[in-house]
């Protein structure tokens, strides 16, 4: 149904992963959504990925994906949708929350964490972070800890920002089990 537009089609766990050019993805998602053979009526996720470090490293693909999940109540079947943006330094992909309402905030946190940016979109900013925030804290290459923090100061009545006062450390786990864990006694 989808021909050339279909990169392609993985069946892996029993779970059907289409991967589809980012020229393409409007349009493929548009056919899976009308078409009578496929009806996906719902959106159920949507997320950004950053494969920089994907396989100990040696990923040579783009950098950053879009992975949507659809379900179809009618035909009682679901999909997985992959598509790659074609620049690492600038991602962009075209916007599906005008076929699904659902998308709409599923962007926003895409953008949001991984800077994404979803063209077409009526409402793309920020929604987990604050709208000062420098940064997307998903990508990979994130630094784990900041240089400032900030609080609330009940003095100024308002938020300030100071330097990390937090020491970094390296956390070992250490796994303590009893005698017999999990077993029957």
């Amino acid at each position: 149904m989808l021909g050339e537009r279909a990169q392609s089609i993985d069946i892996e766990r029993g779970e059907v992963t289409l991967v589809v050019a980012a020229a393409d993805y409007l349009a493929v998602m548009q056919t899976l959504r009308d078409a009578p053979q496929t009806r996906f009526e719902q959106l159920i996720d949507l997320c950004g990925m950053d494969y920089s470090t994907y396989g100990d490293g040696r990923w040579e693909g783009s950098r950053f994906a879009v992975v949507v999940h659809l379900l179809s109540v009618s035909l009682n079947h679901r999909v997985r949708v992959r598509v790659f943006c074609p620049e690492d330094d600038f991602p962009v992909v075209a916007s599906v929350s005008e076929l699904w309402a659902s998308a709409n905030w599923y962007e926003r946190e895409a953008f949001d964490l991984y800077g994404i940016v979803f063209e077409g979109h009526n409402d793309l900013r920020r929604i987990l972070t604050d709208y000062g925030f420098i940064g997307h804290p998903f990508r990979k290459d994130f630094p784990l800890s900041g240089h400032v923090e900030m609080r609330y100061d009940a003095e100024r009545l308002r938020v300030v920002y100071e330097p990390v006062t937090i020491e970094p450390r390296e956390i070992t786990p250490r796994v303590i089990r009893e005698d017999n864990y999990g077993g029957l006694h």
